[in-house]
């Protein structure tokens, strides 16, 4: 691969590790907080670490809500990590009041365990074999989806009961594990991904 992978600079992530990531692909690691660019480049990758509130607050700063929308729109291959997962969803109770993207029709919820957060490796399952295999990823989340909304292909892992580990639909994948640091899974993962075809290549 010799493409470009945008990863987009939210503040609010370990970027190093994705870059890394993209790295070992064999693409090249760019860097944006450009809305142009997240909106039309051909590869996206939406990393994130933290709060929801904050990371809502991030990407308005840098006005690319309108700009994620579009290309998600467009079906450009984009993938949501960690945080960025729960972002693409309508809400979360960590932050009360702000409003997620609303590209996963769901709301993110608190484990109820006690013993939060959820650090370290678990099974990933897909419930259908489209898109998803087995494995096992790293994880480090207090929130998260408990089921799959209708219309996306689903993987599962279980703490403190089944939860949401992944979502795809067409090019869109939301990763709530970190592909980057959960060793062949993961790049085998980001490999997948980062052979969608793009729905229309403009330069950026």
């Amino acid at each position: 691969m010799s493409q470009s992978i945008h990863i987009v600079d939210t503040g609010i992530a370990n970027l190093a590790s994705v870059q890394a990531a993209v790295n070992r692909l064999g693409s090249k690691p760019a860097l944006t907080r450009d809305a142009q660019v997240v909106e039309q480049c051909p590869y996206l990758i939406l990393p994130g670490v933290g709060a929801f509130g904050v990371g809502l607050q991030s990407l308005r700063a840098y006005k690319l809500i309108d700009a994620l929308l579009a290309r998600i729109e467009r079906d450009q291959p984009t993938l949501a990590i960690c945080l960025g997962m729960q972002i693409l969803c309508r809400a979360s109770e960590e932050s009360p009041g702000v409003s997620g993207l609303g590209v996963i029709e769901a709301s993110v919820t608190r484990f109820q365990s006690p013993r939060i957060p959820q650090i370290g490796w678990n099974n990933v399952s897909p419930t259908q074999p489209e898109f998803f295999e087995s494995g096992h990823a790293y994880f480090a989340n207090s929130y998260r989806l408990a089921a799959a909304p209708s219309g996306w292909n689903c993987a599962i892992a279980d703490y403190d009961g089944p939860f949401v580990a992944a979502l795809q639909r067409g090019n869109i994948v939301a990763c709530q594990f970190h592909p980057e640091i959960s060793g062949a899974f993961g790049m085998s993962l980001l490999k997948k991904w980062a052979t969608l075809k793009p729905q229309e290549v403009l330069p950026c």
